[in-house]
Formats: C-alpha cells, structure tokens, sequence
C-alpha cells in the first residue's frame, strides 16, 4: 500500500500530481484556489498546505462558508466591537482575527455575499481586518486558502461573484481529480476504509468479490466522502466479517458485466438478506430462499459468509 501523503491515500498519476504541486507551492506565501468535486479532499489539501508553509505553527482555521447564516456572515468573519448592532454585548474577534499568524481555509467561498466578498477583498490584499463597528483596523498575517467546487469563472461572468476577488483567490489554482479518474486508488482507498472500518470494530473485515465488483462499477458522484460513508455504512449492521453487495445499499449500482457476474452478485445479495433478516438462523434463511439446508451451506462457504 502506499504511504499517506499528510493523511491522503493515493498513488495514481493524478494523485501524485497533487502531492508534487503541494510540496511547491506550500512555502509561498501567494492565495491558493483549491477546486474539486465535492467529497475529492479539499480541506485534506487545504491542511497539508498549511503544514508545509511557513506559518505551520500558527494556526489553521478552517470556516464552511456555505455553512455560516446569511445574517451573520460578516460578524462572523470579521468580528465586532461591543454595541456594534442589537445583541454585541461584548467584543468579538473573527475568524480571520483567530487565523492570525497562520492559514485561514475558506472552503466554498463562492457562496459568499457579494457584499462580504467586497470586504473579504480588501483583507486579502492589505492584510489588515476591521470589525464592524470598529474604529480602526488591525494588521495581520494570514494565509489564504480557498476552495469551491463550483465554476468561478462562470459565476465571475454571471455577476454571481466578484472578478477582482477571483483574480486575489485565483494566483495558484490546486485541481484535484474526481474518485473516477483514480484508476487504483479506488481499491487503495476501499481497503483502506474496510481495514479501518475493522480496527474500529475490533475484527478483521473484507470486501466480498462481488461488492468489490459493484465498488468498481459505480460512478462515486460524492467521490472520497461517499466511498468512506459507504463503506462504514456497509459494515455497521454487519454479523460476519465479509462485507457483501447488499451491504453496500449503492443506488443505482452499476450492472454487472456478465450473466454469471449478476448471478453471483444477486445470489449472495440475497443471502446475506435472507441471514440478516432472521440474525444468523440458517434454516430459518434456507426455507425463505426455498433451498434445502445443506445447499445454504455449500453458497455460504464459496461466498464465505460465516454462519453462526
């Protein structure tokens, strides 16, 4: 298996890009654009480039842009003063304030206000910050990173988002690939996950060939993020220690190459459902799949599902 780069798994070609073009542009001090689906990693980059800059040991803070309430983007970004407005009881600083002498990650940064992007714009070429209500500003010395997963350039031409911020954001652009243009790091990351999955659960838990067949069809729109919920989300009701295609619950899974592929995959699908459902009870799972004992037995070996 390969070595995590700084926590990420990943040895194909456009993976490899990614680490290389971190390694350089870390210890600079320029704005970096990091852009991907959402789920491909974004903060993972976003912290690796932290603890490869000059400012590593400041801190890093990260802020979901997306996530911050319309009415308090601003306070929440830039602080305030007491009195500022109803309610500012006390001074506040904000999170650029907090990310002082070190790296400041806005992550989708395109759903900021055009308003707040206005100010946001002012801090990132200054590098100094005011609070509302306040009388002066205040120098510092961040880092900026941001990230999106959505089409600035065309947000910039729609009017959606502020071309000369998009020039500040813009100085290095990290493209990260999508889980489907990763060739082997799927299965890198799936036994990554599983083997994880199993240490948490305190057993050793493998893929079955035919939900390793559906892991490999499927197109991973949610990427890194939905492969490792899957995953956890395939082992938590889990009786035995083989993680099997109905386990997975993939919507819209892809179909299977051959006629004796969908075989193996519906017949251990609907194995492990029948043994799910009455907790282990081979008879009881024989005689809802209409089959005699000794035949549940002989499938449970060659797709090696325990039978307690």
């Amino acid at each position: 298996m390969a070595e995590p780069f700084d926590g990420m798994l990943g040895d194909s070609a456009a993976m490899r890009a990614v680490f290389v073009a971190i390694d350089r542009v870390a210890p600079s001090n320029l704005t970096i654009l990091v852009r991907g689906e959402t789920g491909t990693g974004k903060e993972l980059v976003a912290r690796s480039l932290h603890r490869r800059s000059a400012c590593a040991a400041g801190p890093f803070v990260a802020v979901n842009c997306a996530a911050l309430p319309l009415n308090l983007v601003e306070s929440e970004l830039f602080g305030f003063e007491k009195g500022s407005f109803t309610g500012a009881v006390a001074a506040h600083s904000g999170w650029i304030e907090r990310a002082d002498g070190g790296s400041l990650f806005l992550d989708e940064i395109a759903e900021l206000p055009l308003t707040v992007q206005s100010k946001l714009l002012r801090v990132v070429q200054d590098r100094r910050v005011q609070r509302l209500g306040g009388a002066r500003d205040r120098a510092i010395e961040v880092r900026f990173i941001a990230a999106t997963h959505q089409d600035l350039p065309g947000m910039v031409e729609g009017g959606a988002f502020r071309r000369d911020l998009y020039h500040r954001v813009n100085e290095i652009v990290l493209m990260l690939p999508p889980l489907r243009a990763r060739g082997s790091d799927l299965d890198l990351l799936t036994d990554a996950f599983v083997a994880a999955r199993g240490v948490e659960l305190g057993r050793t838990l493998r893929l079955s060939d035919a939900a390793r067949a559906v892991v490999r069809g499927h197109e991973w729109p949610g990427n890194v993020r939905e492969l490792e919920n899957c995953i956890r989300r395939g082992a938590a009701l889990l009786t035995g220690d083989v993680i099997g295609p109905a386990d997975l619950r993939i919507d819209g899974a892809a179909v299977p190459r051959t006629l004796a592929m969908a075989r193996d995959q519906a017949t251990e699908s609907a194995l492990r459902a029948a043994l799910r459902r009455h907790t282990g009870d081979a008879i009881r799972a024989a005689q809802e799949l209409d089959i005699p004992p000794a035949e549940l037995q002989q499938l449970a070996a060659q797709y090696r599902i325990s039978l307690s």
